[in-house]
């Protein structure tokens, strides 16, 4: 959890009311948008590099539909709807682009952004997130959180957040978030052509032991003009990191490593 003094309230965009926290101050570079993953909040997905990234940006965190702080509504969830939400939040904080950071389900959202509304995203950073489903490890992973019941998760940091700050906290409505996180993986693939005419410069990371395969990973990184002889050709503005010894739901949890990852890239200028 975050030490730094912060911000925070309730968006109005549609019919969500977005929880959402501001840390840090404005520098001369776009605010840092971060977006966490399914299951998580703000301080579950970011905790632990919220204070690391805004000794010297500032960060914009939301929890996004049925998550955290946030309501949930009858809507299924969608990347780019969700991306849509991010911008009717960015309008309602008066901030025109960000570096947006994407974690999972998060970097779903955030790959929505930069292909559906290029010009308020500067950098994107795309985290343990496939851009098509055959990215994903096996078939048992789309099975498996397509049956999750809240039994399964009872007792664990999930269930405890959930609980303690949702807007309709009981384990009906939680069992309702399940269903749609399972419902997603039916959403249909990003399409080649989307992920290359992306405009941000892309940051892929991905976990050695991740649910998204590393073939997958450079597969991304390719179609964002990675996997080059940077010796003849130049170094591509798109760069891979994979973290050693890290699985789906430890992505972030060495937030030194993570930091010395991130902190270099969105720093870069223009």
């Amino acid at each position: 959890m975050s030490t730094m003094t912060h911000t925070s309230g309730h968006a109005p965009v549609g019919d969500l009311n977005v929880y959402y926290e501001i840390h840090g101050e404005p520098t001369g570079l776009p605010p840092v948008l971060l977006l966490h993953g399914g299951l998580f909040d703000i301080d579950l997905q970011f905790g632990g590099i919220i204070d690391g990234l805004a000794s010297d940006r500032q960060v914009v965190a939301m929890d996004l539909q049925g998550h955290g702080g946030t309501n949930d509504v009858d809507r299924p969830f969608r990347a780019a709807d969700m991306a849509g939400d991010a911008v009717g939040l960015l309008d309602h904080l008066g901030i025109d682009r960000v570096d947006v950071v994407g974690y999972s389900l998060g970097g779903n959202v955030a790959i929505g952004l930069a292909v559906h509304h290029p010009d308020r995203v500067r950098r994107l950073v795309a985290s343990s997130v496939s851009y098509a489903k055959a990215g994903m490890r096996g078939s048992e992973n789309a099975d498996a959180v397509g049956e999750m019941k809240v039994e399964m998760i009872a007792g664990t940091p999930m269930e405890a957040t959930y609980l303690a700050k949702s807007p309709h906290p009981d384990h009906e409505h939680l069992q309702g978030l399940l269903d749609k996180l399972g419902a997603i993986f039916s959403e249909p693939d990003w399409t080649e052509e989307q992920i290359r005419g992306i405009a941000a410069p892309t940051l892929v990371t991905v976990g050695d032991a991740d649910m998204v395969s590393l073939d997958h990973a450079v597969a991304f990184l390719r179609l964002r003009g990675g996997d080059v002889n940077g010796d003849f050709e130049g170094v591509p503005a798109s760069q891979l990191a994979v973290l050693p010894g890290t699985t789906h739901f430890g992505g972030y949890a060495d937030p030194e490593l993570v930091l010395a990852v991130l902190r270099p890239f969105l720093s870069a200028a223009d």
